[in-house]
């Protein structure tokens, strides 16, 4: 018997056991308990994470089987390298906003926590189904707005860090990572066909979801319960 539930419903009740905003590491970075010192730590393992991203999509979009899928990953990936504020450039400001030496963020060696988040994506979005691809960028672009405002505001409210050149990359995740979510769910959509596939898709987004904390694990107990 083939299951008729929406996939994505299915797919944000697993987000939903580990939305990263109830983590306690953006609780701390919520309620102003992190200090500069977390923040640079934080920016220095997360870059990992946002210069693999583009490849995450790329990766996707080599083995989307539809040509507009395909345009829509495209504009994806431009969106993330194109140009002198591509978003992992813009991450190197924020970086640097904090503190933190541009140097000392790129050479950082990552925790294993942060290379396990790095290997799930890749294995996701190159190794397996379209389908688990869009599933793996939808885990995390779901998330990606709200995590930015609050941690604009935390910034702002804790750090009296406002600059547009700090918070770029927040500001353009908003309202960007609102729109490929969307688009997002729509490939889930269309390419999660029977049931294999369905159980295919929602373990992927479990995979991805629980990368996603114990990437934020590792953080906290590296640098702010150690």
């Amino acid at each position: 018997m083939v299951t008729t539930a929406d996939i994505i419903d299915e797919v944000r009740e697993i987000i939903e056991e580990r939305t990263l905003l109830r983590h306690p590491f953006y609780q701390a970075w919520q309620q102003g308990t992190l200090t500069l010192d977390h923040l640079r730590a934080y920016a220095s393992q997360y870059q990992h994470h946002v210069l693999a991203f583009p490849q995450y999509v790329s990766a996707a979009h080599a083995i989307c089987p539809d040509m507009s899928d395909r345009q829509e990953l495209l504009e994806n990936l431009i969106e993330e390298e194109r140009g002198e504020e591509n978003h992992p450039e813009l991450w190197l400001r924020f970086a640097e906003g904090v503190g933190a030496s541009r140097d000392d963020v790129v050479r950082s060696a990552p925790l294993p926590e942060t290379q396990r988040l790095v290997d799930t994506f890749r294995d996701a979005t190159a190794r397996r189904s379209f389908a688990e691809a869009c599933t793996a960028l939808y885990v995390y672009e779901s998330q990606v707005p709200e995590v930015a405002k609050t941690k604009i505001a935390g910034l702002r409210q804790h750090h009296g860090i406002g600059d547009e050149r700090t918070l770029k990359f927040f500001d353009v995740h908003i309202g960007a990572d609102e729109v490929h979510a969307e688009v997002g769910a729509g490939m889930v959509r269309r390419h999660t066909t029977g049931d294999a596939s369905r159980a295919a898709v929602l373990r992927t987004a479990r995979e991805c979801a629980g990368a996603l904390w114990g990437f934020l694990d590792g953080v906290h107990r590296e640098y702010v319960t150690a």
